[in-house]
């Protein structure tokens, strides 16, 4: 799908608006239905290792997190709450996903949720030049530079996946 048929998302807007190039990635999609990451990027042709999913934990003190992991990869949430500074941490019940981010599941991005939550990105897309994120719509990515996305968000890169096997 061509850039210039996607419609603008707030997502879009904010990078627009901190100065963070960015290239639109998009695929059709049949009823704004769910895709995982893995299959969103089949879609797009994409890199599967550079294709990274957007999660939302709540922890301990109630505070929600936000974790940009690899769409193939599985949040440890161990590792996720030390890196949030929490005791322990769970996924936050899908239910609660719109009420406090204004995304949807397979839509979330890290980028222009209602309100500023801490971010963290997996170490792993630390030394890449650049990859996908959600824009904020099922079926639209933007392509960042991880180190750009990083010092906007102020979100430090942490080894939070679970060991592939």
């Amino acid at each position: 799908m061509p850039k210039d048929t996607v419609a603008k998302t707030n997502a879009m807007r904010e990078l627009d608006r901190a100065g963070i190039p960015y290239k639109v990635h998009a695929y059709k999609t049949e009823h704004h239905t769910f895709l995982s990451g893995v299959d969103s990027a089949a879609h797009l042709g994409a890199d599967i290792r550079t294709v990274y999913k957007t999660l939302v934990t709540k922890g301990n003190s109630g505070d929600l997190h936000v974790f940009v992991i690899p769409a193939a990869s599985e949040l440890d949430l161990k590792k996720a709450a030390r890196a949030a500074g929490e005791k322990n941490t769970e996924m936050l019940p899908m239910k609660d996903l719109t009420k406090y981010t204004g995304y949807v599941r397979g839509g979330c991005s890290p980028l222009a949720m209602k309100k500023r939550y801490g971010t963290v990105l997996d170490s792993s897309a630390q030394d890449l030049p650049a990859f996908l994120v959600s824009a904020g719509k099922i079926g639209v990515s933007v392509e960042v530079d991880p180190q750009a996305l990083s010092e906007h968000l102020q979100a430090p890169f942490a080894d939070v996946c679970k060991e592939q096997l």
